[in-house]
Order: structure tokens, then sequence, then C-alpha cells
């Protein structure tokens, strides 16, 4: 693996604020790489979701991004087997739905995990587009139900509504994503949510403290990042400190994985190549 270790000169501390948090990102990043062997993480491993007993891959596969159904399928035989798909635009793929009839026609619909997102924010429609979606899959039920960013509490209509879903078994677990990292606490205290997506990587480790240290203890919820890369930032080498290369995605995913508070670490492949 690539050395990380870089020396940042005072110079360099005193540039703009986005320049010198990549910097001493980069920095940290390189520390937690160097603290763990390449052989120590196997991507097609399997952990346990937290409080929902599911069993899934490492790195999980997002729909928003193109990713053709073959290579979600490909994905999916090499262990990747955790997949967020939209019910409704946002995120929202025809390629995913195939891949997911494909792999449902195989006989392995035990084996997927499937989280469907809504971000409608309202009871009415979050109903209405998840029974669609799943109509629309050929699936009986979902695995989770994820309410999509959400910076505050949901209101109780909203909560009533998905617990329905889950009472009529359409969907078995339910879940929350966001950026306010003070509010998964929160509402693990609340003991209705199983999982939650949470922002993390080198660039923003606020759940470090905000998030991680109170999402513990048994049952404790699924854990599941997104943004490794900073939306790309962590990948462009005109963001890193002069003579030092940017790392690559895969190297982003270690560095979020090598949390212990992390479960799966959510990837957005556009093409196969990027998939494999």
């Amino acid at each position: 693996m690539r050395d990380f270790k870089i020396s940042i000169e005072l110079d360099i501390l005193k540039r703009t604020d986005l320049f010198c948090q990549l910097c001493s990102s980069i920095l940290f990043l390189g520390l937690r790489f160097n603290s763990k062997k390449d052989d120590d993480m196997e991507f097609n491993e399997q952990t346990l979701l937290g409080r929902t007993g599911l069993m899934a891959g490492r790195l999980g596969i997002a729909s928003g991004y193109g990713a053709p159904a073959a290579a979600i399928e490909e994905a999916f035989e090499r262990g990747c087997n955790y997949m967020t798909w939209g019910t409704f635009m946002k995120g929202y793929s025809q390629h995913m739905r195939e891949a997911v009839r494909n792999i449902i026609a195989k006989g392995q619909r035990d084996r997927m995990v499937l989280a469907m997102f809504s971000y409608a924010h309202q009871s009415f429609l979050t109903e209405h587009f998840f029974v669609k979606g799943l109509k629309s899959a050929v699936l009986d039920y979902a695995d989770i139900l994820i309410l999509g960013f959400f910076p505050r509490r949901p209101s109780k209509r909203i909560i009533d509504g998905v617990m329905r879903l889950k009472e009529k078994g359409l969907v078995r677990f339910i879940g929350l994503s966001g950026h306010n990292r003070k509010l998964f606490p929160q509402l693990h205290k609340d003991g209705i949510f199983d999982v939650f997506h949470i922002r993390y990587n080198a660039v923003h480790r606020g759940a470090e403290t905000e998030s991680f240290p109170f999402l513990t203890g048994q049952p404790r919820p699924g854990v599941v990042n997104f943004t490794s890369t900073a939306w790309g930032k962590l990948l462009k080498p005109k963001k890193m400190p002069p003579g030092e290369q940017a790392p690559a995605a895969a190297e982003c995913y270690r560095f979020v994985l090598s949390h212990p508070a992390v479960d799966v670490c959510m990837t957005g492949p556009r093409t196969i190549d990027e998939m494999r």
C-alpha cells in the first residue's frame, strides 16, 4: 500500500481552510492505513448489521449512479449483498430493479439485503411509492426502509406510517439517513430505528465524536456510511498536498471500514469497470 506519511509545513497549514482540512485528513488517513495490513480486511467478507441480525457484505451498492444490472449482479456474487434503491426519483434505477429481479429469479432472495429509500417526507407518499417500488421489482417485502435525508426527528405521522408497513410485513426493519450527526444518538434511545446511514470519511470525521460513541450497547443499530470519498474530493490530485498522489476509492473504503463502528461502506460505481 502507498505510504501516506507526509510532512505538512507551516506555510501549507496557513492556506485555505478546506485545503488545510484535506491535508490533515490525508495525514490521518495515512496513519489509519499504515496501522492495518492489506490482508487484514477483505471487502467480500460479511458482518452482522447490528440488531437486524442480517449478514451484509462490507461494501454496499447504491443505485443512483448508473451501474448496469450485470455489474450489480456480479458484485452480488462476490459478496456485495447490501443494496440501496430509491423508491421515487432520487436513487431510482431501472438497472437496480433489473438486477433485483434477476437475483430473485435465481432463488437468491434470502442472500440479498435490500434497503429501499424514501425521500417523500410525507406518510401517504412514503407508503405509496414504497409499495409501488415493491411491485415493480416483484418483491413481497424489503429488508429495510430508509427514511432519507432527515435533518431532524421525523414526525409522529411518518413514524406511525412506516410502523404500519412493518406490521403488514412489507418491511422488516426501519432506518434513517441524514447529515445531522447528533440526531442519531437521540433516535437510538427511542429504539425505533434499526439502521442508520451516516456521512463519514477522512474529511468529515465528526461522527467519531458525535455519533459512533453513542450507538453502542445491545441491541445496537446497524451503521452504514455514505460519501466515503467526500463526493470525490479525496480522489482529486488537485486537492492533495504538493507531491502527494490522491488515494484510490478502495483506500477510502478501507479507511471507513477500519473504524469498528461502521458495518457497511456504500459505494457509487457508474460502470462495470468501476465496480470491479
